[in-house]
């Protein structure tokens, strides 16, 4: 079987869990004979491949006249915001993905060609590139033998669809999380009439989570019958990082890490560790990521006057992120608002007990992990405290959590998707 997937990122090229998820999903496919084209907008050389094929939208040559392209202009409406959409931007990186580029245009023998460039970020000209990619989606499902179309989240969705329309392959739209999740109430209607589309288009809808689950159908109104849940899951650590540095000092380490964003609830993290600090001094804290509300939380951990006992490494990746989780002796995911969140399961991986918010998916596959309301950071503040200090249930947890992380696999969550795809395409 063979499947040609798009996504907006893939690894070491991420933003944060959607491009992770990417290379697990597709590495666990590669595990159970699953051939993997993965199509992302712009191709770096140097993405941790393996066995998946990866192509970059920018090195598609397009012939012109295209002929799906008013089939394009029939199935969506497309027009420009004022405001830039940046779900998993960073301020450090905005400037340069915002740079503008022009169409490369050529005669051949056998007519003109055209190719759209991409800085596969997520810039101002955001939606002019999802324009652009489902443009090339449609002439690369042409171009390839395959048997189902699966793409990640709603930049990728238009992709999906015109990919399908061209080729007549059954489709899959893969939501890692939705517009509710990275906006809250305060929802962007263009991001969110995009995934709607992709879910209705689609032949069949994989949520990360009950949790998302149950957003699809409520919010989004798709027929529950077509939306199935396949949790994620983790990758085993690379032998190359496995020889990891012991702890320089003797405080006790709490660690964060992920997007700077209000989803991720930092400021419940800092307000947390005020309180620890008030009558412990020894903990050190750590906020590693990126994001809108990174420079607000500096100066938040200022106002509370714990600054001394706070680290913000910036984001965090590979072997870098392995290195901080080693010598962490606790992970806190306080996530307002989570789909699903694989970070927790790294720290485990990496044999970290963890403290997870019942506003994830994540808790819906992890027991032996302490779960609080995101809000509540005095029971925050508690477990943190009780995790890092008795070793007893430290031990436990960690103990028992890493079973948990053994039974959870890549290799067979992607057995659940290949039946996915099994089944669509013995009906379609």
């Amino acid at each position: 079987m063979q499947v040609l997937m798009f996504g907006w990122e893939f690894p070491p090229h991420i933003s944060g869990g959607l491009g992770t998820a990417c290379l697990g999903i597709a590495t666990g496919l590669s595990a159970n004979n699953v051939k993997v084209l993965f199509v992302v907008p712009k191709k770096h050389g140097n993405e941790d491949a393996g066995e998946i094929k990866v192509v970059g939208a920018g090195d598609v040559e397009i012939p012109l006249p295209y002929a799906h392209t008013e089939k394009l202009q029939e199935t969506f409406s497309y027009f420009e915001v004022n405001s830039p959409v940046v779900p998993y931007h960073s301020p450090e990186t905005f400037a340069v993905s915002a740079q503008t580029s022009t169409v490369e245009s050529k005669q051949t023998s056998h007519g003109p060609i055209m190719r759209y460039p991409f800085t596969g970020g997520y810039g101002k000209n955001l939606m002019k590139e999802v324009w652009q990619y489902a443009l090339t989606a449609a002439a690369i499902a042409t171009q390839h033998n395959f048997d189902v179309i699966h793409v990640h989240d709603w930049l990728a969705f238009p992709a999906g669809i015109m990919a399908s329309a061209a080729s007549g392959k059954p489709l899959v739209v893969h939501v890692h999380a939705t517009e509710f999740d990275r906006s809250g109430s305060n929802i962007n209607m263009q991001v969110y009439e995009t995934e709607r589309l992709g879910m209705l288009k689609a032949d069949k809808v994989i949520a990360v989570s009950e949790l998302t689950r149950k957003v699809i159908i409520d919010r989004y109104s798709i027929p529950p019958e077509k939306v199935v849940t396949i949790h994620n899951a983790v990758l085993p650590v690379a032998e190359k990082h496995k020889s990891l540095p012991s702890k320089p000092f003797n405080e006790k380490v709490i660690t964060f890490a992920g997007r700077i964003t209000y989803q991720k609830g930092p400021a419940y993290f800092i307000e947390a560790a005020a309180k620890i600090l008030r009558v412990d001094k020894s903990f050190r804290f750590v906020m590693a990521g990126s994001g809108d509300m990174l420079k607000a939380m500096i100066s938040y951990a200022a106002q509370l006057r714990i600054s001394r006992y706070f680290h913000f490494p910036g984001f965090l990746k590979g072997a870098e992120l392995e290195k901080l989780l080693a010598i962490s002796d606790v992970f806190v995911m306080p996530s307002v608002s989570e789909p699903f969140g694989i970070i927790p399961l790294e720290a485990i991986r990496a044999g970290v007990p963890v403290i997870i918010s019942r506003q994830s998916g994540v808790q819906e596959v992890l027991q032996y992990a302490l779960k609080i309301d995101s809000p509540d950071t005095s029971d925050m503040a508690n477990c943190i405290h009780a995790l890092a200090s008795y070793k007893g249930i430290h031990r436990l947890l960690k103990r028992e959590s890493t079973q948990e992380l053994n039974a959870l696999n890549w290799e067979k969550q992607a057995y659940h998707i290949k039946k996915v795809y099994e089944h669509l395409t013995s009906t379609y």
